[in-house]
């Protein structure tokens, strides 16, 4: 009987990643698509999903299998960096400092404010006029 493979959770916005990691060359599967393909090529979204890997010099010892849902696909991106950063803190707990002074263990908990009734947005008015 295979090992299961513990799925860690990556959030940002709406975007949720569900992330697995296994030993191996380096290599990240989102949706079943190599990353490069499914984020367009992106540099900047590429570079920022490879950071925990790298601050914890593990970019070329561990695969990453990612399903993400929803969002954007920069919150997409941030929601994989996520959940790579936990992935990476579970499987060694020295990893810790590193990546919690880069910021990755934080949940950017910014959302969308919702809109209100008798507004146009969320707190943009109709224009008013007196007569």
């Amino acid at each position: 009987m295979a090992k299961q493979l513990e799925i860690f959770v990556g959030k940002r916005k709406t975007a949720i990643a569900r992330v697995r990691i296994a030993n191996g060359s380096g290599k990240i599967v989102v949706n079943d698509r190599p990353a490069r393909e499914y984020f367009n090529g992106r540099e900047t979204i590429l570079k920022g999903i490879a950071m925990p890997m790298i601050v914890t010099s593990t970019d070329d010892k561990i695969d990453v299998i990612a399903v993400i849902r929803g969002g954007g696909i920069h919150a997409q991106g941030d929601a994989l960096r996520h959940g790579i950063s936990r992935a990476l803190l579970s499987r060694d707990a020295a990893n810790r400092p590193s990546l919690k002074k880069n910021g990755f263990l934080t949940r950017d908990s910014r959302e969308v404010e919702r809109k209100k009734y008798g507004h146009k947005g969320a707190r943009r008015s109709f224009q008013f006029s007196k007569r």
